[in-house]
């Protein structure tokens, strides 16, 4: 047995590429995305590595042209999930037991594979099935998700090593298990890399999982399984099952074996997996640890002090990049009076430029909404909006489902900070602005930390730094990640750990070696180097 201490270096973010004419990565992601949509596929369920079709199968569309089919996916029922559960604890003695260094290679090469082999493929993947533009999807399914792949086994190392302290004649030592059970992991559509970090993640601490991708998302996620397999990930490790999230729930969930749930979505599902585990606690093998990153309704707070220019695009990219659907997007924003004119004029400006179509025109800055249900949700939020005397649409406000789930960029002005769409998760290209009175600052920080139940993402603009410290402590439970001039969208993996609480989630931060503690169960080890063989103690004798 190899007896060598083996040490990972310190990661680096993987870099951005640009995409530019004539670049040789733009022709052949140009030349992967007609391939793609010429070539549609099916997408199998994968249980103890072997490939499964069942009865049940579902089209995968382009949001932004959904009559395009991209191909098929089988549906998991009650049988192949427990199939799943079978085949994950089959893996499960051999896969925890594999020396450490071994189970790290197969994500570091995983991590090369996707940002060198297949990143056209990928990216090309996450483009026409999640409607991202080059830009979105490089930062999400190559990017971000080879960081994770990259710092979370640099972070489990680091775990690894630290040991406690030892008193003359004894040797202490802490063992890190994996959690005794599986791990279920369901993953959103909004971001590929954190499909592939939820379901990886325990993976990397000696964990099996079985993996619900979300129905949007299957394309790109079944290419990162399919990744994971070509690095050598070992059989039922992994099981990749697309499944309706109800049998998810009766079959995985309520099983005494689950161990773990790692969730990004909404509150409202989580929260019922909350419950769910809770009336079922006396039938698990162990306490399920329970992840959770869920909605958020996040805010950009802005003083008088303000650099407007710098504040309009960070409204803009904030609320509008990825058409809003992501968890961190800008929803509200509270702007002083002294701004709000010179603000508006100037993102009538900058909004006026966006284009919005296919993401196979690079020239667009937005594309679709993921699915119908969407589409309609976001809609019914602007018709309130235009029938309410308590809100205005001053920017935006289109919708049109004919071709693709396209929703204009939209601003409304609401009369009151507690008006609908300034307290409610709509996840679409809307942000609601309320104006308030300079002399109001302390009342209005009250209701931004106040008026909604989340407390994921925001930011505040000011160029005084009083104003700085003050507004960012009255808001300091209100965001997990909060941001100084700058949109509260964009966090890093390495650089801002990601999550929040309140109603955002349990705040175990992907990003950072706190979600992998998440993923492991110590073992404490003393050995005595020289037993003791005398039973009185000391004080025991009177002389």
């Amino acid at each position: 047995m190899s007896n060598g201490y083996f040490q990972i270096k310190s990661p680096v973010n993987e870099p951005v590429k640009e995409y530019l004419p004539g670049s040789p990565e733009k022709a052949a992601l140009k030349a992967e995305l007609e391939r793609q949509l010429a070539t549609p596929v099916e997408v199998p369920i994968i249980i103890g590595g072997k490939e499964f079709k069942t009865e049940k199968k579902a089209k995968i569309v382009c949001p932004h042209d959904h009559q395009k089919v991209l191909g098929e996916y089988y549906i998991a029922g009650e049988k192949e999930l427990l199939m799943a559960i079978e085949a994950s604890e089959a893996a499960k003695a051999e896969w925890e037991s594999m020396p450490w260094e071994h189970r790290a290679t197969i994500f570091l090469k995983a991590a090369d594979l996707l940002t060198k082999k297949y990143r056209a493929k990928l990216l090309a993947s996450c483009m026409l099935g999640q409607s991202k533009n080059v830009y979105q999807a490089e930062i999400d399914v190559i990017c971000e998700l080879a960081d994770f792949l990259r710092f979370n086994t640099y972070y489990v190392q680091e775990i690894y090593k630290q040991q406690p302290n030892n008193s003359d004649g004894v040797w202490n030592r802490v063992e890190y298990r994996a959690l005794d059970g599986f791990v279920a992991a369901i993953t959103p559509f909004n971001f590929t890399a954190i499909g592939g970090n939820l379901a990886t993640s325990p993976a990397m601490a000696g964990n099996t999982v079985l993996w619900k991708p979300s129905s949007t998302a299957i394309l790109s996620n079944y290419y990162v399984m399919q990744i994971l397999v070509e690095a050598g990930l070992p059989a039922g490790v992994i099981n990749f099952v697309p499944c309706r999230g109800v049998d998810f729930g009766k079959h995985v969930i309520n099983h005494p074996k689950m161990a773990g749930f790692h969730f990004t979505g909404s509150t409202a599902v989580f929260n019922e997996i909350w419950r769910q585990v809770g009336q079922n606690i006396d039938q698990y093998i162990t306490y399920p640890r329970l992840v959770g990153e869920t909605g958020g309704k996040d805010f950009i707070f802005a003083h008088e002090s303000a650099d407007v220019e710098a504040l309009a695009c960070a409204i803009v990219l904030g609320a509008f990049e990825y058409q809003g659907q992501k968890c961190s997007a800008a929803s509200r924003a509270y702007i002083p009076e002294s701004l709000w004119g010179e603000l508006k004029v100037r993102l009538e400006a900058e909004i006026s430029k966006i284009k919005m179509g296919n993401v196979c025109d690079f020239t667009n800055l937005m594309n679709a909404v993921i699915d119908q249900n969407s589409f309609n949700n976001i809609k019914s939020y602007l018709e309130y909006a235009r029938e309410s005397k308590e809100a205005e649409i001053i920017i935006g406000g289109g919708c049109d489902d004919r071709i693709g789930y396209f929703v204009e960029p939209t601003v409304i002005l609401a009369k009151s900070p507690t008006f609908k769409t300034m307290v409610e998760e709509i996840f679409g290209p809307v942000i609601t602005i309320y104006v308030y009175p300079n002399d109001q600052l302390d009342e209005t920080l009250k209701l931004c930390d106040t008026a909604t139940i989340y407390g994921l993402t925001g930011s505040v603009f000011a160029q005084d730094r009083a104003a700085v410290i003050k507004i960012a402590k009255a808001l300091d439970h209100a965001a997990g990640n909060f941001y100084i001039n700058d949109k509260p969208t964009g966090a890093v993996v390495g650089q801002q750990p990601f999550g929040g609480s309140r109603a955002s989630g349990t705040n175990d931060k992907a990003g950072s070696a706190i979600n992998l503690y998440r993923w492991m169960s110590q073992r404490s080890i003393k050995e005595t180097l020289l037993p003791r063989t005398v039973l009185n103690y000391p004080y025991m004798s009177e002389k």
